[in-house]
């Protein structure tokens, strides 16, 4: 079930990214930024819940146990080679591959 959930919010918040200013900015485009605010939340907390020690960083164990997209994804998110990821990093590769599409 945890993998469906991690599965569905990274689809969800890869979605979110591709939606262009413009059309959040057109009419009915508030709903579509509440929108975009709610997945970074769950993204966000599923972040949170991820990370056991609470220090902002996501260990490959960690993205295993509660984040496994992530860790299917763990070496390309951590081009630097760290040994972790951060929230800002899973964000960024979320929006590279958006854009790729």
């Amino acid at each position: 079930m945890k993998k469906m959930i991690a599965a569905l919010v990274l689809c969800i918040v890869s979605a979110a990214v591709c939606v262009p200013a413009s059309a959040q900015a057109l009419p009915g485009g508030s709903g579509d930024s509440a929108r975009v605010e709610r997945m970074m939340a769950q993204l966000q907390g599923r972040f949170a819940a991820a990370n056991t020690t609470h220090d902002g960083k996501l260990t490959r164990e960690q993205a295993q146990a509660g984040m496994p997209k992530v860790a299917q994804h763990f070496d390309e998110i951590d081009a630097q080679k760290a040994g972790f990821v951060t929230l800002a990093q899973i964000e960024d590769f979320m929006r590279a591959r958006a854009a790729a599409r």
